[in-house]
């Protein structure tokens, strides 16, 4: 008898996870439902699928071919499924994601709000976590993600240039005046995000080349919000994204500054796993951000959209 595709799921879901209780949480269900899914699937088959221990459920040989072979078998099921109810207008069903924590806030939320409103059938949920998450391990469907791409089994699709600037209160640049160069930066007080890879280098095309900048100061922090607040109390200088500080720039609570010395700039993405045909609903998603996303971001401030306009006249 064939196995069923429930089990052939759990089966895939414990492989890919590692782990019961995880594909448990994947499934909807306990974990003693997913041993004695993979236990009847042993049984049925005639063979060990797992090396099991306390901590650590390990595939055997024969397991990891059948694998591949059950991938593919799931994946057609679901391409089948999908090519259905694809067939009707209104894309439905459930798309996990994961996105940065403020940039979710500031921009995917709002996204988010109106593509449900859009879609009635749709569900979105999304985990705000500024690691990169295994999203297969993790059953996630999508991720938005800004920066280089680790992961080079994704497929990525880019959304927006992520601009920063340097920036910092009126009354920091009354008290303290504004550096004029790069190489004036050791005079300040700069804000440190320690997320950053080194946190105090910061690189400015300076004369053509990228020149990395070492700061220093006196208030660190691991969120990039929290390093906005900071400067609008007048802490020091920033180099923080556009999609954070753009509002504060138009308004004049804060101040750009070295804009002849642009920072390197980064890159916004959606990402996700690989398959020979993208479900509706992630494509749908993918769709909907490259859109809102698309031409020169809304969330760059007047002095950004300005620069870029006459650097299009000159050439």
């Amino acid at each position: 008898m064939l196995p069923e595709s429930s089990a052939l799921a759990t089966f895939a879901l414990v492989v890919e996870t590692g782990n019961f209780t995880r594909a448990a949480e994947r499934l909807g269900v306990s974990k003693s439902v997913v041993t004695r899914r993979i236990s009847a699937l042993e049984a049925s088959l005639n063979v060990k699928l797992f090396n099991r221990t306390t901590h650590h459920v390990t595939p055997t040989d024969i397991a990891l071919a059948f694998y591949e072979r059950t991938r593919r078998i799931l994946d057609d099921l679901d391409e089948a499924v999908d090519a259905v109810t694809s067939a009707s207008a209104e894309p439905r069903g459930l798309v996990r994601m994961a996105a940065p924590l403020a940039f979710t806030t500031m921009h995917v939320m709002p996204a988010v709000a109106t593509l449900l409103e859009q879609h009635p059938r749709f569900e979105v949920q999304v985990e705000q976590d500024d690691r990169y998450l295994d999203l297969v391990a993790e059953g996630f469907d999508m991720a938005i993600r800004i920066g280089a791409l680790k992961d080079s089994t994704l497929v990525a699709r880019r959304l927006a240039p992520i601009r920063r600037l340097v920036v910092c209160s009126p009354e920091y640049a009354n008290r303290h005046g504004i550096p004029a160069t790069p190489q004036e930066l050791h005079a300040h007080d700069c804000l440190i995000y320690t997320n950053a890879t080194p946190a105090e280098q910061w690189r400015f095309l300076v004369d053509g080349k990228w020149e990395s900048i070492r700061t220093k100061g006196r208030f660190k922090g691991n969120n990039a919000e929290m390093l906005r607040d900071a400067a609008l109390r007048g802490l020091g200088l920033a180099a923080l994204p556009a999609f954070i500080v753009g509002k504060e720039v138009d308004r004049g609570d804060l101040q750009a500054v070295l804009l002849d010395y642009p920072l390197k700039d980064s890159t916004l993405y959606a990402v996700y796993p690989p398959t020979r045909r993208l479900a509706t609903k992630v494509r749908t998603v993918v769709d909907f951000f490259a859109e809102r996303f698309a031409g020169q971001p809304y969330w760059e401030p007047q002095i950004l959209h300005n620069r870029h306009e006459s650097d299009r006249r000159r050439s």
